[in-house]
């Protein structure tokens, strides 16, 4: 802080910032030279990874893999007092957990670096000497005090709080004398009255007479950290940000950050401002809400596709809302034009609907909620050899870990099996789903109270297994066994349901029988038949 203070008592008359001369042009919306861009996620490591900074950083990274360039991390940790243990890690395992990993990033490091704002202090130290030395900054003696009466007198007065600029005149021998009591005193950087007029991305061209309803904001504090205006310009400039892709809270500020540009003689970059992602009833998704973080879903074993197809098909940015979209179709469709003004309404009980099967389910031997990916991602995963392969083992340890000894036969884990399962079926080891696994104790009596004519249809559905030729479809299934109860005179085709359900799983209620046994095969259904029949 010394060293920005000690041109303060004399600074020049002619505006000039780092070497470079001073313009009063507006801010220009071109992109850096060069062809590469640079886009940034820069959260505060204030709370955990949820799913609206999931959606700003997805919508950065598909931008940048678009037009081939990079996706930054960056950490805006300057507010030290809020800084919550394990998030900054938690932001960056949660990124990649999702898949949209960044190229640069604290844990990655890279040439830009480094990527937490509290290690680039020097840079910021920099910036303000050179806006206190044009002018354009000046130091802020006002006691917290006096700020405070401030703002509640504005209050009072139904008007919006602000400071009155009130050190901004002060003379060189007030600025002296003050010093001499207070060497570290907050920097304010002055507010010119004209704002310029910027085009964003999204919402058109803006100008925010920021001037005329602030008073001039702190960029500094005394104790060395800047505050968020100063900062992202700064880090912007430094990494060579070409497109700032944000949330639209940030677009009134937009203006201030131009005005620090200009002041600083630097290109600024293109600006989109993001609509808010919202609950279903409009109100503002909270950090008070338990289940928006990611580590929420991850731990319940949600598929990260799932999060990332609902939150991308809720809003815009794409020809058209569809379910079921890779990270590549994504990154293929993804149109920064077709992102419009409205916000986004995100209906998590429509979760299910992109993920069916991700339900969260408590299984009795981990005591722990576990998951499985729906049939839209279970298609395009099982389509890949490599995918498939690692899905068979997941399924696999999930029945282990979920039945154990429960399994009288280990050829339930075989590979082809389990397949097939997947293909076949999604909440794979919830309790109504044990038949797939364990082959249930049922007697012949427990079926003879369903029908007498246990024998009869329990010989003819063997038969209808053994048939040549035969090639099994749910379809044919549910037709040669409505045959199978026509011909039984005095039963109703409900009963044999039943009794087959039952014959099956050992439950009364589950999937539909054609179902069931299709996900068993042929060979299965056999064994379970004839056991019973011999009980």
């Amino acid at each position: 802080m010394a060293v920005l203070l000690k041109r303060l008592l004399h600074p020049p008359r002619t505006p000039e910032a780092l070497g470079r001369p001073l313009g009063r042009r507006e801010a220009s919306l071109g992109t850096h030279a060069g062809p590469a861009v640079r886009v940034r996620f820069a959260p505060s490591p204030t709370g955990f990874l949820h799913l609206g900074g999931l959606r700003t950083a997805l919508y950065n990274y598909i931008f940048a893999k678009k037009h081939g360039g990079s996706f930054i991390l960056r950490l805006e940790d300057t507010d030290q007092t809020r800084l919550v243990p394990g998030a900054a890690d938690n932001i960056e395992d949660m990124l990649e957990w999702a898949g949209i990993p960044p190229d640069e990033s604290p844990r990655r490091g890279g040439p830009a670096g480094p990527y937490l704002q509290s290690q680039r202090l020097a840079l910021y130290a920099q910036a303000t000497e050179a806006l206190l030395k044009s002018g354009a900054a000046y130091p802020c003696f006002c006691s917290p005090q006096r700020l405070e009466l401030l703002k509640r007198e504005a209050l009072r007065n139904r008007q919006t709080p602000r400071y009155d600029n009130r050190c901004r005149s002060l003379s060189e021998a007030q600025v002296a004398q003050k010093l001499a009591k207070d060497p570290k005193p907050p920097i304010r950087f002055h507010l010119e009255g004209e704002a310029p007029a910027f085009q964003d991305l999204v919402y058109g061209w803006n100008r925010h007479e920021v001037a005329s309803v602030e008073g001039d904001p702190v960029i500094l504090k005394s104790d060395g950290f800047p505050t968020y205006h100063l900062a992202c310009v700064v880090d912007d400039h430094h990494m060579g940000i070409s497109h700032v892709l944000r949330g639209s809270e940030w677009l009134v500020s937009t203006s201030k950050h131009l005005l620090l540009y200009r002041a600083l003689g630097w290109q600024p970059p293109r600006f989109a401002h993001l609509p808010l992602l919202l609950n279903r009833d409009g109100s503002k998704l909270s950090k008070r809400q338990g289940d928006i973080f990611l580590e929420h879903f991850a731990a319940a074993g949600f598929l990260p596709d799932a999060l990332l197809d609902i939150i991308t098909s809720c809003g815009s940015g794409f020809a058209e809302n569809q379910m079921g979209r890779t990270l590549p179709e994504l990154i293929t469709q993804f149109d920064l034009t077709r992102v419009t003004c409205h916000s986004a309404l995100l209906d998590l009980e429509k979760l299910p609907e992109f993920n069916r099967g991700l339900s969260r389910l408590e299984m009795p031997v981990a005591g722990r909620s576990l998951g499985f990916p729906g049939r839209l991602h279970l298609r395009r995963l099982v389509s890949d050899k490599t995918q498939r392969r690692q899905l068979v083992g997941k399924l696999q340890a999930l029945v282990e870990e979920a039945f154990g000894s429960q399994l009288q036969d280990r050829n339930v884990l075989d590979a082809a099996y389990v397949e097939r399962i997947i293909l076949l079926r999604q909440d794979l080891v919830s309790p109504v789903h044990s038949y797939l696994w364990t082959r249930p104790a049922v007697s012949r009596a427990q079926l003879g109270a369903v029908s007498e004519k246990v024998d009869i249809i329990a010989k003819r559905v063997l038969g209808l297994l053994e048939g040549p030729g035969m090639s099994l479809t749910q379809d044919m299934l549910n037709g040669e066994l409505k045959k199978l109860s026509e011909g039984l005179e005095g039963t109703k085709h409900s009963n044999v349901m039943k009794l087959l359900r039952v014959a099956l799983s050992g439950q009364l209620q589950g999937p539909p029988v054609a179902e069931m046994m299709l996900s068993l095969g042929p060979k299965e259904v056999r064994e379970r038949i004839q056991k019973v029949l011999s009980s």
